[in-house]
This record gives C-alpha cells, sequence and structure tokens, in this order.
C-alpha cells in the first residue's frame, strides 16, 4: 500500500490495483464495493457453461460480480472504474458488457457535470429564483451551486431527481431536457427540501448537463441499492 498526494492511496486486492480515497467515508457515490468471490469449492463447474473445472480447465472469478468461470466465460478485461481498479481487469461476458456502457458515462458524462451548466434556480416555494452555474465537485460528491450566493447539495442526500422536458421544435418532435426537479435533505436536516432548475440562456449545454445528469441518477440509485 503506498500514499499518493491527492489524498488517495494503492491497495492491491485479490482482484488487482485500486486507488481509493485516504477515507473510505469519501468515497465516490458512484462507486461500488468489490464482491464476495464464490468460495472454490462451491463451484466444481463453470457457471455459465457448465464446463468442469480440471487440470486443463482452470476456474476464474469475474471481478465485477465475484462469480466462478472458465477462461472461455470469462476471458475479457475491461475497465472498471466503479471499483476504482487501475487497470482492466477480468470480467464474465454479461458484467462486462454493462461495463463497457459505463465507460461512457466516466469518459464523456462525468466531464460534462463537471464543467458545470447555467440555470435558473428555484428553492423551496421561495418567490425568487436566481441564476447560478451548477456542477459536480471532482469527488463526485456534492453538486455546487455558484451565483450571487453559494450553496452544495451532497448527491448521497437527494432523494429523488426528476428531469423537466419541453418540445425541441415549434411543430413538435422530439423533446429535450429543460430543467430538474431534485428533493434533498440538507446537510445537518431531516426536513427533505425542493429545489427547482431550469435552463438559463445556454440552453444546449444545459440540456447536455441535465441528461448527463439523468445518467449519474441510475448510477447513484443502482449503487445505493447494491
Amino acid at each position: 500500500m503506498s500514499t499518493v498526494p491527492d489524498g488517495k492511496k494503492l491497495v492491491r486486492s485479490p482482484s488487482g490495483l485500486r486507488m481509493v480515497p485516504e477515507n473510505g467515508a469519501f468515497n465516490s457515490p458512484f462507486s461500488l464495493d468489490e464482491p464476495q468471490w464464490v468460495p472454490d469449492k462451491e463451484c466444481p463447474s463453470c457457471m455459465q457453461c457448465d464446463k468442469k473445472y480440471d487440470f486443463l480447465t482452470r476456474k476464474h472469478h469475474c471481478r465485477r460480480c465475484g462469480r466462478c468461470f472458465c477462461d472461455k466465460c470469462c476471458s475479457k478485461k475491461v475497465a472498471l472504474p466503479r471499483m476504482c481498479f487501475v487497470d482492466p481487469v477480468r470480467q464474465c461476458g454479461e458484467c462486462s458488457l454493462v461495463s463497457q456502457k459505463e465507460m461512457e458515462f466516466y469518459d464523456k458524462q462525468l466531464k460534462v457535470l463537471m464543467g458545470g451548466g447555467s440555470f435558473i434556480v428555484t428553492l423551496g416555494t421561495s418567490k425568487t429564483s436566481e441564476t447560478m452555474m451548477c456542477r459536480l465537485s471532482n469527488n463526485h460528491r456534492y453538486l455546487f451551486f455558484d451565483g450571487e450566493s453559494h450553496f452544495e447539495v451532497e448527491l448521497s442526500r437527494i432523494s429523488s431527481m426528476q428531469v423537466l422536458t419541453e418540445e425541441s421544435t415549434p411543430e413538435g418532435g422530439n423533446s429535450r431536457a429543460s430543467g430538474m426537479l431534485l428533493h434533498y435533505k440538507p446537510t445537518g436536516s431531516q426536513d427533505p427540501q425542493q429545489l427547482r432548475m431550469e435552463a438559463a440562456d445556454d440552453k444546449k449545454t444545459a440540456s447536455s448537463w441535465l441528461a448527463a445528469m439523468h445518467k449519474a441518477a441510475k448510477l447513484l440509485y443502482e449503487a445505493r441499492d447494491r
């Protein structure tokens, strides 16, 4: 185990090298814990094709689900940033497809979220609104709202997200994201708060940010359900 300057440490697990926060409490809300491996004695044959293990047919564990497979059914090495692996790791066919789909979020949507978008923000039932820049923090734990005032919303305290849409053309056609309604509990409070965001002048950037946030919500809820 070695420490690096940005508050993360390099850890070697049975599955491979991982770069994790120094304090586990500061894990990204999108992260997943490593699964418990199915014990060798409980898997005499591949859990996909049922081929028996012997001297030539060796068993391998999928780093994402922890199940046991033969080499043919668990041959792909795919990046798995949700578990903080430094290098691509061995995964079964089903898990590798899921991880490959998630890479679009890590390669594209996260950059959009951290780049931010401009929104008209209304808190609760307030009659007044403020134009603010909203962006995801570098550690993925908070939404920062900056305008004449500043406040933060911790992602783990968001209970629901609803994307608001509008028609993209006067004649109808495809709808696009125009805003978002969040329900969350402010830090130090158990009383739910509502926050409404509506795209400001740069509607294209705001729409891209909202679409990325919608995908982030899916990963966030999946991580909670694990």
